[in-house]
């Protein structure tokens, strides 16, 4: 397989790289870890003229806080720069703790939260729980910049709304009342495989009722997405092994699972069932966020 010509650039700044999407057009696409597109050309599956390198932009590298905002993330920090985090691992363990079981370590010191998120894969696995976790991104263009819910972002299988000349910046996770959340997948080896199934989870618990709870499931539908009957079913009810039972069951019930190579349909809601299940026991128990 050999790479198709193209022209590489590497603007100095975010306002500089705009400006280039904007003057290339629909010739161009955005190269952040290379992890996805660099192995799409490869394979023929993307022709682009130019590729916008965004290695230089270190303002689009970092992980801080933002008093009264929560934790800002930007797009260019690397899947091993979350997991090695003292912030997050303080304040958002479960993020940390996704980042970890996503791919080998040699893509974890290359790939990006942003690409994680561009790509737009039912089976990626830092949209889940950061959906979990109420995180909203923004999107930077020559045009302006505009925010929204990360949930509101996927519009269909590898498909978002982002547009041509847009750049997402970063991610931001709200300061929160939430006590509890994690992340658990079943991928077909130990570690660095893809989600079969996957399933974000937060909590928040007071005296044994679960007040509100949040239920995101990954390869499970065409896009990442809320079980929100299950969410419902569980609001102001108190804990029990019978409660979080059926909420599995109302999240498989939910999901819209496809027959691919690594499971079927049938398996896969089988999966989103036994995970919710667990996922919801382990946030309320953990207590961590």
């Amino acid at each position: 397989m050999n790479m198709p010509d193209f022209e590489y650039h590497a603007p100095e700044t975010l306002q500089e790289a705009c400006a280039l999407l904007a003057e290339l057009g629909r010739n161009a696409t955005v190269l952040a870890g290379g992890t996805d597109v660099l192995h799409k050309m490869k394979t023929g599956k993307l022709a682009s003229g130019h590729l916008v390198s965004l290695k230089r932009l270190g303002e689009l590298r970092n992980i801080r806080s933002k008093s009264g905002h929560g934790i800002v993330i930007g797009a260019l920090t690397r899947h091993n720069e979350i997991y090695n985090s003292p912030l997050l691992q303080e304040l958002f363990l479960s993020l940390p703790m996704a980042a970890h079981t996503m791919a080998s370590n040699q893509i974890c010191n290359l790939g990006t939260l942003g690409g994680n998120i561009v790509n737009g894969v039912p089976s990626a696995d830092l949209p889940p729980i950061l959906i979990a976790l109420k995180a909203c991104i923004r999107l930077v263009s020559a045009q302006g910049e505009r925010s929204m819910a990360l949930e509101d972002f996927f519009c269909g299988a590898a498909q978002t709304r982002i547009v041509p000349g847009e750049i997402l910046a970063d991610t931001t996770i709200p300061e929160q009342s939430t006590t509890g959340s994690t992340y658990i997948k079943f991928g077909l080896r130990r570690s660095g495989a893809l989600a079969v199934a996957g399933v974000a989870v937060s909590v928040t618990v007071d005296k044994n009722i679960l007040r509100e709870a949040r239920i995101v499931l990954a390869s499970s539908a065409p896009t990442v997405m809320r079980a929100r009957n299950a969410e419902g079913f569980l609001r102001g009810k108190k804990i029990s092994g019978k409660l979080l039972a059926e909420a599995g069951a109302m999240a498989a019930a939910e999901s819209r699972p496809r027959d691919s190579i690594r499971g079927s349909a049938e398996y896969r809601r089988n999966l989103v069932e036994v995970l919710t299940k667990r996922a919801l026991r382990k946030a309320i128990d953990k207590g961590h966020i």
